[in-house]
């Protein structure tokens, strides 16, 4: 289980992960995951496209 800093000693929390995860662990490593395939999606320079000085 993670301990978030702003949470510590909340005995209420520690009781709904152990029930139903960590949920907001889960949601920040989809997050990173979503946000890291968006940039690779849009990295224009993996196209190796001819720059605008090659085409003229």
């Amino acid at each position: 289980m993670t301990t978030h800093p702003h949470i510590a000693d909340s005995p209420i929390y520690d009781r709904l992960v152990e029930e139903h995860g960590d949920v907001l662990d889960e949601v920040r490593r989809l997050a990173e995951t979503a946000h890291e395939q968006a940039e690779r999606m849009l990295d224009w320079d993996a196209l190796d496209l001819p720059r605008e000085s090659e085409q003229s």
